[in-house]
């Protein structure tokens, strides 16, 4: 059985950092892709970083770029994102996602394409 678990929200004062942890069991993801998405109260799902293990390229939507970033541990099938100089809008549930192959970058961004999902962590950000 596959699980994907995320850890490391709360709450932070505008500025502050925090760092998001996820595991992911159950199946081998070392050949695929594995991402970040949030949602905000009355909002869509977005998109916020992903990491292909394959080449090791990683990939963020505009609104996080420069602040936050993901990085990984193969062996453990892992990754992490490190969130800095928050702002009110990062305030959001954060979700960790999965997905056993690798997704070319049309795809990656897109919640659909990802097989596994953890059950979220709530970051909020006072200002």
């Amino acid at each position: 059985q596959v699980q994907v678990v995320e850890s490391g929200g709360g709450l932070v004062q505008t500025g502050g950092s925090l760092r998001l942890s996820c595991e992911a069991s159950g199946r081998a993801f070392t050949r695929g892709t594995m991402g970040w998405f949030r949602q905000a109260p009355g909002k869509e799902q977005e998109f916020v970083a992903a990491l292909r293990w394959e080449d090791g390229l990683t990939f963020y939507a505009d609104s996080v770029k420069s602040r936050f970033t993901i990085s990984g541990d193969n062996a453990r099938d892992a990754v992490y994102l490190q969130m800095t100089n928050l702002k009110p809008e990062d305030t959001a549930v954060y979700s960790c996602a999965a997905h056993t192959e690798r997704l070319v970058i049309s795809l990656l961004r897109v919640g659909e394409n990802y097989d596994y999902w953890g059950q979220g962590t709530q970051v909020t950000v006072s200002s």
